[in-house]
Formats: C-alpha cells, sequence, structure tokens
C-alpha cells in the first residue's frame, strides 16, 4: 500500500507509514478527521488500513508497552479500540466512511 499523497515523507522512521500500498486501485478517495486532523482513505478501507498508511501506530498500549499497530486484526483482542464520532469501535473491523472523526489514544476519552 502506497501512502497516500496528503502524507508528508520525514527522514524520522516514526513518521513513516506502516503500510505502504502496492496497488493504488480505482477506488473513490474519503475524507475523514483522524486525531482531529484530516486524513485520506479510499473506500472499503478499515481505520486500521486507513491509520496505518498514514502512520506506523494505531494507539498507544493501555498496558504502557508503547505504540501498537494492531494485533489480530479480526476483532478478537482489544488492541485496536478507537472512538468513532464518540462511540466506541474496532479499527480492524470498521470500515472508514466520508466524514467519519477517528478518535485514537490521547484522543480517545470513550474508554
Amino acid at each position: 500500500m502506497k501512502p497516500s499523497a496528503s502524507v508528508q515523507h520525514s527522514t524520522d522512521e516514526a513518521a513513516q507509514p506502516r503500510m505502504e500500498r502496492l496497488v493504488d486501485g480505482e477506488r473513490a478517495r474519503l475524507t475523514f478527521s483522524l486525531d482531529g486532523t484530516p486524513s485520506t482513505a479510499q473506500d472499503g478501507d478499515t481505520i486500521l488500513t486507513a491509520v496505518l498508511t498514514a502512520r506506523r501506530y494505531l494507539v498507544e498500549s493501555a498496558c504502557g508497552e508503547g505504540k501498537r499497530a494492531g494485533f489480530c486484526l479480526m476483532s478478537a483482542c482489544q488492541e485496536c479500540w478507537v472512538a468513532v464520532d464518540g462511540t466506541r469501535a474496532r479499527a480492524c473491523s470498521t470500515l472508514v466512511t466520508a466524514g467519519m472523526s477517528v478518535a485514537t489514544g490521547e484522543h480517545f476519552t470513550g474508554g
């Protein structure tokens, strides 16, 4: 997966996306808010895919073990909870929709 054009590249590895789109299909581009910042995804992307094409991690571990990028990718673990328009959701199984607001980490107050 190739990072979206709106992503600015840095020489700092921590600022690089974790995923890169290898084939950029004909899917529609969607704009959504990620921790208060405009971001883009492709129609059919999960929140996890969209976030990891923009940065290297999804959330800080609730156990204090550092930044996490998802674990099971099938909604079985508790690693990818985010808030979508104020409601808890799993990033690995929730599709991005145009205009949605996603909050992660310290931006996620849904507990």
